[in-house]
């Protein structure tokens, strides 16, 4: 035991390295990594944003950033599947903890989030952000955009969420259901080189995104449907956004909208395995709903999402 350690997600003397901590202890950060408001050289930086007043239907996903944390303390410190690495040997990952929203004031709520998601895109190379539901998209959305200009969106999602904007008394409104008809229209996104993998439901416009519905996700491989990634983002800045309900009921009870007849963990794992050479420029993983879920499958399915993002990330490191 002497070369063991425990709560290394506060003892840690260095932001390289991976951790010993038992897997059903210590303090929990995303992949047990170290815990700081600093994150000044990281190159990532992963963020909690405890958010689900946006919902339409069932919430709880506030409680998605810290049952994702929870979920991804199983990833022990040996080299990371699918990757032959251990993904913190060489690049450097925080844990930023989480965004402070006032419960009273949910419309100040995106505000708050972008101006902070700037803050931190300012010291670190790459922020991956834990939701939260999907309308915390958009205002990282912004930040993003501030930083890199207009980006193409790689979607994962059974919803399209380009419902039309509506108005209320704290002016533009936009929901989990439509934050991408928001991001279009700001300019956020270019529609003509994004993409929308696992759409389950119907939504009064595409806004010209390119669709791989659910029942043509069936019939590809996960490298065809990678290809069709590359090809239509073109090279370009991505953002990625992965909405935990793309996955079938069967992999994601624990979602706010589930929709039947999606696809595997393991195949979308497969697509996001095979985007290594897309130029992600940041991510979020959202809408995992722990009230919902069954023995950790959504937030352990969520989890390793984020972990395959880190994966990219630490492969494009090493060359």
């Amino acid at each position: 035991m002497a070369s063991k350690s425990i709560d290394n997600a506060f003892t840690a003397t260095d932001i390289l390295g991976g951790a010993s901590d038992p897997t059903y202890a210590g303090i929990a950060s995303f992949m047990r990594r170290k815990l700081s408001k600093t994150p000044a050289g990281a190159d990532v930086t992963v963020w909690g944003i405890p958010f689900d007043a946006s919902v339409s239907n069932r919430p709880g996903a506030r409680f998605g950033p810290a049952a994702l944390r929870r979920a991804s303390q199983i990833f022990d410190n040996d080299p990371q599947y699918p990757f032959h690495r251990d993904l913190f040997e060489a690049m450097s990952v925080v844990d930023y903890g989480d965004c402070l929203i006032d419960y009273r004031t949910p419309e100040t709520a995106h505000a708050l989030i972008r101006a902070e998601a700037q803050a931190i895109l300012d010291q670190t190379g790459f922020l991956l952000t834990l939701g939260g539901d999907h309308s915390i998209t958009f205002p990282l959305l912004q930040a993003h955009a501030d930083r890199h200009g207009v980006m193409s969106l790689v979607h994962f999602d059974a919803h399209q969420d380009t419902w039309p904007l509506a108005q209320s008394a704290a002016g533009e409104r936009v929901d989990h259901g439509s934050f991408l008809t928001a991001a279009v229209k700001h300019g956020l996104v270019d529609p003509a080189t994004s993409i929308q993998i696992g759409i389950r439901t119907h939504a009064p416009e595409t806004l010209g995104l390119e669709i791989i519905h659910g029942n043509a996700v069936e019939d590809l491989t996960a490298s065809e449907i990678a290809r069709r990634i590359h090809e239509r983002t073109k090279g370009r800045p991505v953002y990625l956004s992965f909405d935990i309900d793309c996955l079938d009921v069967a992999f994601a009870p624990g979602t706010g909208t589930p929709v039947a007849g999606g696809p595997s963990s393991a195949k979308m794992l497969g697509v996001l395995h095979r985007l290594k050479d897309l130029g992600i420029v940041g991510a979020d993983v959202v809408e995992v709903s722990p009230p919902y879920d069954h023995a950790d499958m959504t937030a352990i399915a969520g989890a390793t999402v984020a972990l395959y993002v880190l994966g990219i990330l630490a492969e494009r490191k090493a060359g």
